[in-house]
């Protein structure tokens, strides 16, 4: 299945392809401030404030900076956007590489018309540095 026909604003199609599956990539990470809210019937639904995280380079010449994130859990939003099909399932996990050095998101299970909000990226204790438009999720069909 050809994943590209689901996803606008792809940063760099070749990397973001070259794998199993179609790479995500990080536009902003926040941190929620003050609760949300849930309810039984929704009637008393409100949204967490978040405030966002800036991004430091490294050095004055660079184009993109790094989020340097301590243990905790965040919130990512990614540059693409999803349109999918009435009958496509689309599944979005952590990379690998991300998982690996200590982060993670749940996995979502998407169908049509859903849209990519923002997700939970949990930190171990030990941080994480990530580059701005870092692949952090694989899109897979499901």
């Amino acid at each position: 299945m050809d994943l590209t026909a689901f996803v606008e604003d792809l940063v760099y199609e070749p990397t973001q392809t070259e794998g199993r599956g179609l790479d995500l990539t990080v536009d902003s990470i926040s941190r929620v401030v003050e609760p949300g809210r849930v309810d039984f019937g929704g009637g008393e639904l409100d949204a967490a404030e978040t405030e966002p995280i800036d991004t430091e380079k490294r050095d004055p010449e660079d184009d993109y900076g790094w989020w340097e994130l301590a243990e905790g859990t965040y919130l990512i939003e990614y540059n693409e956007t999803l349109s999918i099909p009435a009958d496509v399932s689309l599944v979005v996990q952590t990379r690998d590489a991300v998982r690996a050095r200590g982060a993670f998101h749940p996995t979502l299970h998407l169908g049509a018309s859903e849209t990519l909000g923002p997700v939970p990226l949990t930190v171990s204790q030990g941080g994480i540095n990530i580059k701005e438009n870092a692949r952090l999720s694989t899109l897979l069909a499901d």
